[in-house]
């Protein structure tokens, strides 16, 4: 069985661009059609830049496979961001993106971005003592920060997500869920309506810098540009005359059921919040616009449809939740995510006014929207204050192929018990 995207299926959003023919001249050049690079693209355009975006297809790497939750902040705890970072750094950082899914949500209001956007929370769900123990850990850090949070003891997450496999849970109702692709393909769609060019089936070959001026050539075109965007994340190719990012690879895939009845659905995530776990080999699970009934795991799917990965998938569902005992899934898809060490993200500085932002380590939708608008802000006033994190010019994390592969080992064998 081949791999089939539910949000490309689903996408109410379809929108195509031509292919890069000519030679284009722009003030700003976004190779990477993803959330970093649409969400440039629409600030640029918005401020009166020219700005062309290329890429193979909007939305065709992690944004587009996406498993469309909208939440604040990153992965890792605000202390833990603060030591890695420094106290101010940390702090800049962790209070730029608690903001992340107001963006988000404003524009798609804004922009009437039609991505089945449901703003009705998010539950972060103890599967162990001592995950209960983290996501205490985190609502007490978090509400000292000002966020507002709920943290649901083991009855009130039962009923909160209709399974009684969890301790506890955190809930976060400013957060919510979306058609990851939709959002993606709606930014893309408000860039160009603001007068940015995009084009499809447009890759980047060869970039130059050359008399303050940076030249991006694909196959067929060209852009010349004063300032140039890299946002592929982790789907960039090999591009003459820049270093590819340097991550950790982890594949993330997720699996959907056909509409299910009320009867299947009775109890399930009754107020349609969108849910991931504390287990080190992560899993999400959450409905769509439509009660499919989504689940999602690290694993590689592959070309096939790894059996392990997609047996645990139907497992782990009725396991989690009993009446879905006799459920299929219809839908595979799987994507890549770019970890960082840290788990930070990072803006590598290429050269002059020239970045690449990638390494979101799977909380792609919040952040990327929210870097990509900020490094248009620090392109408008040239200082790099504007930006949630300091650049850097070091792109030095190693072995990350070998650490992706003892990922996929370790998913592997989880998904196997």
């Amino acid at each position: 069985m081949r791999q089939i995207n539910l949000w490309q299926k689903n996408s109410k959003e379809n929108i195509s661009f031509e292919s890069l023919k000519d030679s284009v001249v722009s003030d700003l050049a976004i190779i990477g059609g993803g959330y970093t690079g649409c969400s440039a693209a629409l600030t640029a355009a918005e401020n009166g830049l020219s700005v062309t975006l290329i890429d193979k297809k909007i939305g065709f790497g992690g944004s587009g496979r996406n498993v469309g939750l909208v939440n604040s902040g990153l992965w890792l705890p605000p202390k833990k961001v603060e030591h890695i970072l420094g106290k101010n750094a940390g702090i800049k950082l962790n209070k730029s993106l608690s903001s992340a899914p107001d963006l988000v949500f404003k524009l798609i209001d804004k922009y009437k971005i039609d991505c089945n956007a449901n703003r009705s929370g998010t539950l972060h769900c103890a599967h162990s003592h001592k995950g209960l123990d983290d996501i205490q850990n985190r609502y007490q850090q978090l509400t000292e920060r000002g966020a507002e949070l709920e943290l649901l003891d083991r009855e009130e997450a039962e009923k909160r997500i209709g399974s009684s496999k969890f301790y506890g849970a955190l809930l976060n109702k400013r957060a919510g869920t979306i058609n990851p692709l939709s959002y993606c393909r709606g930014l893309a769609k408000a860039a160009q309506s603001k007068g940015a060019n995009i084009f499809e089936s447009s890759l980047a070959k060869k970039i130059d810098y050359k008399n303050k001026l940076w030249t991006i050539r694909t196959e067929s075109g060209s852009i010349q540009s004063k300032m140039l965007l890299l946002a592929t994340n982790a789907y960039q190719q090999t591009i003459k005359g820049v270093d590819s990012s340097k991550y950790t690879p982890v594949y993330y895939f997720q699996a959907a059921t056909k509409p299910l009845s009320s009867h299947v659905l009775d109890g399930i995530l009754p107020n349609n919040e969108g849910c991931w776990d504390t287990a080190t080999v992560m899993s999400s699970f959450r409905l769509d616009s439509d009660n499919r009934f989504i689940i999602g795991g690290i694993g590689n799917l592959g070309s096939n449809i790894s059996k392990i990965h997609s047996n645990w998938a139907t497992r782990k569902a009725q396991t989690l939740f009993p009446s879905l005992n006799n459920i299929s899934f219809d839908y595979f898809w799987g994507g890549q995510i770019a970890m960082t060490d840290d788990h930070i993200p990072k803006i590598y500085r290429i050269g002059h006014n020239a970045y690449s932002i990638f390494g979101y380590s799977g909380r792609g939708i919040g952040p990327g929207t929210y870097f990509g608008k900020s490094i248009v802000e620090t392109f408008l006033n040239d200082n790099e204050d504007s930006l949630p994190i300091k650049p850097t010019s070091n792109n030095n994390e190693r072995l990350g192929k070998l650490k992706g592969s003892l990922i996929e080992f370790g998913a592997k064998l989880n998904h196997l018990i």
